[in-house]
């Protein structure tokens, strides 16, 4: 069962995409149920009610699927709580060495992007570095938790991230800060889709990521340092996680950070996937300069509305 939603850029509707046995697939509305797939819809039980009404077959099938934009799985989440430096490898290639306990981060709401939406390049950015994450998304409410058991139930199910992040911003310098490289329009994307977390074997998923084609990274998330629910714990003993809400649990060795890849340039095709929840596709443009000779404002805007087209894209 994969929970997305469909259409234009703040008007996507709620769908999930079943698979048969015979390998062929289909997409129902959820409009039925829910106006869109959000914190009040998870809190009320609404994965549960998915699966009731596909087990009745109440839902309509949602004809039109191929033609419309894939949008963020979720509905502006409340909280994006990003977490560093949660893999041996990628702490090691930063210079680091592995936490002892999480490194916790907060990315604006703002920054959260569709899968296929195009991927502004900050104007002056020349350290513009990839990140594919295991992203977590909250069920219930998880505040002060007693032990993490109680947090895997708050989780109610998974994502494909990528933690897009300005190194330049981020790290050297007086000025330099987690917050600054962090934070940049469009720097996050989710989905396509999301899944149960019944239906996911959540420390057990290859996660890959290229630019151009060509491999960068390529490991696994039972190589977390801290796996989801201890994270889910953690972070709720120093903030409320509400519905809906997403942790990124960081991402595993072989960015650019590194030094052994370039950093990302304007017209670079970046695609991220986790297994089992999706691969996504971002082509870079520089912020605040037209790509095809139209005013700035003009191509934003056209970006927004035109169907993506990528449903075959996994």
């Amino acid at each position: 069962m994969k929970i997305m939603r469909l259409g234009d850029n703040g008007k996507e509707q709620p769908a999930v995409l079943m698979s048969s046995e015979d390998g062929s697939e289909r997409y129902f509305s959820l409009l039925p149920l829910t106006r869109d797939v959000d914190g009040d819809f998870l809190a009320a039980g609404g994965l549960g009610k998915i699966r009731e009404a596909l087990d009745a077959g109440t839902l309509p099938v949602l004809t039109e699927a191929a033609t419309l934009r894939i949008g963020p799985p979720l509905a502006r989440p409340g909280a994006v709580v990003g977490i560093g430096m949660n893999y041996a490898a990628h702490a090691a290639e930063s210079g680091s060495a592995p936490p002892e306990i999480p490194v916790v981060f907060l990315k604006p709401t703002n920054t959260v992007t569709g899968p296929y939406d195009p991927a502004p390049v900050p104007p002056h950015s020349s350290k513009y570095d990839w990140e594919v994450e295991l992203g977590i998304v909250i069920g219930r409410e998880a505040s002060y938790l007693a032990s993490v058991a109680e947090a895997q139930k708050c989780i109610a199910g998974y994502i494909t991230a990528n933690d897009f992040s300005e190194r330049e911003y981020q790290l050297p310098g007086a000025a330099g800060q987690w917050t600054k490289g962090k934070t940049l329009p469009g720097s996050t994307p989710l989905g396509p889709w999301l899944v149960p977390a019944d239906d996911t074997d959540a420390v057990n998923l290859r996660l890959r990521s290229w630019v151009n084609g060509e491999a960068r990274q390529d490991s696994n998330t039972s190589e977390l340092i801290f796996d989801p629910p201890t994270l889910v714990h953690h972070c709720s003993q120093y903030m409320r996680l509400e519905p809906g809400d997403v942790i990124l649990t960081g991402t595993p060795e072989g960015v650019a950070l590194s030094g052994r890849f370039p950093y990302l340039q304007p017209g670079d095709v970046v695609e991220v996937e986790v297994e089992g929840l999706g691969r996504q596709r971002q082509e870079l443009y520089r912020a605040g300069q037209p790509r095809s000779g139209q005013p700035a404002a003009q191509e934003q805007e056209q970006e927004q509305q035109q169907p993506q087209g990528q449903l075959q894209s996994r």
